[in-house]
Formats: C-alpha cells, sequence, structure tokens
C-alpha cells in the first residue's frame, strides 16, 4: 500500500499559499511568481480561482461556510464577459477557460450570470458538425480538444443544450472514431510531434497528442453515460504508449499528460473488460513510478507543484489511480474525481 497523505497536505498548503492577500474568499493566483517568459498572470486568476476549488472538493476539504462559498461563487461569476458570456485567460483558448469556470461553479450549485452568447451559433446541428469538423484536429489536437469539450461541456452544465443536442454530439464522435487507436478524429491519428504547452520541444513523434485529445472527449462519454466505440482498441493504445515509452515525461512531471492517460486506460479497461490485468498492472506500476516522483519534490519550491492548474492535474491523476486500484493508495479521506460529477477539466 501506498499512503500519499503527506502529498495531500502539501497540495494543502500550497493552496493556502495562493490565496490573495486582501481579498474576499474565494480569490486565488494560479501562480505565485513569474517565470522567464514574463507571461504569468499573477494575482487573483481564472484558473487558481477554479482550481483552488477543484483540489480542495477532491482531497475533501471543500468549503461548507455558505459566506465563504458564496464569495468564491462571486469571484468567478466576476470573470464572465456578460456580452459573449465567455471567461478568458492568457494561456488557454477561451472556450477552455470558459468550461473551467463553469464547472467550478457547477461545484458550489452554482452558474454564471450570464448566457453563453458566443456559443450559440453552435446550437444547431449544422452550427455543431461544422464547427467540429472544421477544428485543428491533425496538427493541433491537444487545443483542438479544448474547443470540442469545452462546448459540451458549458452548455450542458449551463443547460443550454438540449438533450436532441448533446445526442448529435455523441452522434458525430461515434462516426469519426479511429478503429485503430480508440481516439479522434478518424483518419487523422498518427504520430506527432506536437506537445501541450509544459511539454517543450520533443524530437520522437507519438500519438500522444491524440490520446490527450481523447481523454477530453472521453470525459463528456463518461458524464452522460454514452460508450466509446473502439474501447480495446483504446487500451491496446494506451498499453503500448506506456510500454514502449513513448511519452518520456510520463509520470516524470506535474502536468494533465498523467490523467489523461490513466483515464483512458482506466475508463476503456472497464467498459470492454479486455486485457484487464495487463492494465492493471501498467497501472501499478505507473503509480508507483508516479508517487515516488512527487514525493521527490520540494512543494514549496517547485514550478508545477506551485502552479494550481497543474497541480489539479496532478491530484486527477491520483484520484483515478486510487479508484482504479482498489486498497493500494491510502489517503485519510478517499480522494473524490471531479470529473464523477461533472464533466471538464
Amino acid at each position: 500500500m501506498r499512503n500519499i497523505q503527506p502529498l495531500i497536505e502539501a497540495m494543502a498548503a500550497r493552496i493556502a499559499a495562493h490565496k490573495t492577500d486582501g481579498r474576499p474568499a474565494g480569490t486565488y493566483a494560479r501562480f505565485l511568481w513569474q517565470d522567464d517568459t514574463g507571461t504569468r498572470k499573477l494575482g487573483n486568476n481564472e484558473y487558481g480561482c477554479a482550481d483552488a476549488a477543484n483540489i480542495l472538493y477532491t482531497i475533501g476539504r471543500f468549503p461548507q461556510d455558505p459566506a465563504v462559498r458564496a464569495h468564491w461563487v462571486a469571484a468567478l461569476q466576476d470573470f464572465q464577459d456578460p456580452e459573449t458570456g465567455l471567461f478568458t485567460e492568457n494561456t488557454h483558448h477561451t472556450y477552455h477557460t470558459t468550461a473551467h469556470c463553469i464547472a467550478a461553479l457547477e461545484l458550489f450549485d452554482a452558474r454564471p450570470k450570464h448566457p453563453l452568447t458566443a456559443l450559440h451559433p453552435y446550437l444547431t446541428k449544422d452550427g455543431l458538425y461544422d464547427f467540429l469538423a472544421n477544428i485543428d484536429w491533425a496538427e493541433n489536437p491537444w487545443i483542438a480538444s479544448h474547443l470540442g469539450a469545452g462546448i459540451y461541456a458549458a452548455l450542458v452544465i449551463t443547460g443550454e443544450a438540449s438533450p436532441e443536442w448533446q445526442q448529435w454530439y455523441f452522434d458525430w464522435l461515434w462516426e469519426h472514431t479511429d478503429p485503430a487507436s480508440g481516439f479522434w478524429p478518424a483518419g487523422v491519428v498518427r504520430p506527432i510531434l506536437k506537445a501541450d504547452s509544459f511539454s517543450g520541444e520533443r524530437t520522437t513523434p507519438s500519438v500522444f497528442p491524440f490520446l490527450a485529445c481523447g481523454f477530453h472527449f472521453y470525459f463528456n462519454h463518461s458524464y452522460a453515460r454514452m460508450p466509446i466505440r473502439y474501447p480495446e482498441a483504446m487500451v491496446d493504445t494506451c498499453l503500448r504508449i506506456f510500454r514502449n515509452h513513448e511519452w518520456e515525461s510520463l509520470g516524470q512531471a506535474i502536468s494533465f499528460a498523467e490523467i489523461d492517460w490513466v483515464y483512458c486506460l482506466n475508463r476503456a479497461m472497464i467498459q470492454s473488460g479486455y486485457k484487464m490485468k495487463e492494465a492493471r498492472e501498467a497501472l501499478k506500476d505507473f503509480a508507483d513510478g508516479y508517487i515516488d516522483y512527487l514525493f521527490s519534490l520540494d512543494p514549496e519550491t517547485d514550478d508545477r507543484f506551485n502552479d494550481l492548474h497543474s497541480l489539479f492535474g496532478c491530484v486527477c491523476a491520483l484520484a483515478e489511480l486510487q479508484q482504479a486500484l482498489p486498497g493500494y493508495i491510502h489517503t485519510d479521506k478517499p480522494l473524490k474525481l471531479v470529473l464523477e460529477r461533472r464533466p471538464f477539466i
């Protein structure tokens, strides 16, 4: 058994350190210091506020006091543009930021103040299908998924998407699933160099960016209790990536790549019952290496540990691993993956 409670305490301490001084409850910085590029938004931040809530929910320390919760809701709502209904921050596409802030509000049983006017053109079948067909799947699948998954989560959580619209959405994804990899979309999944913003330059092409893309669509499927089309192929792809070290930093970084891989392998295995013994062995091997890596860090000085958005990705991976490996990963309170409640991270 692996006891990770010290990591949970370190995460709670970092959230406390990110609380902005002199502001009401619910306002948090994403970053505590500037980086070499000088582009970080310091102080109160969309991802700081949203991910402090997300992490506290995951580790069982979500605010209970009604006054604190009300301040938190107001802090998140204040980021919304009343004209477009969108939320904007410089590190992600605005559809990602919008879905992320709305998903955090849902933890408080709250919604944004204004309708998502800028997304309403996608509420027709033609508008939705034109949008999905024309995001940059081939060259930027990671970013494409932020858009394609983000509009679903935002419109569904706010109640602006009809059941008929949701069925159109999943019909399109069903018809465009790649049978060889299990991911999206058919016809373009292949090894590429493109990475996320934390992975840096790469020299070895990998299909991992399509796995990371697929994760975002998979959690929408799971939320709606919809099946993916080729779960066996997804299991095989995940196992090959891990066993062949096709994404070198996997399990050796505080990022979202870890939850992407863990979630896709675990959920595809559960849906299909395919290679369950091999998949669980891989998840356990991954968990051991990942936990060892996390314990090697200094939480007070490590840059990624002090990015609340990256830290949220880390605790999500730990929560999914705890669910996938019953009895193996100990915390004082069971971790609660936010994706079990609503879509989007």
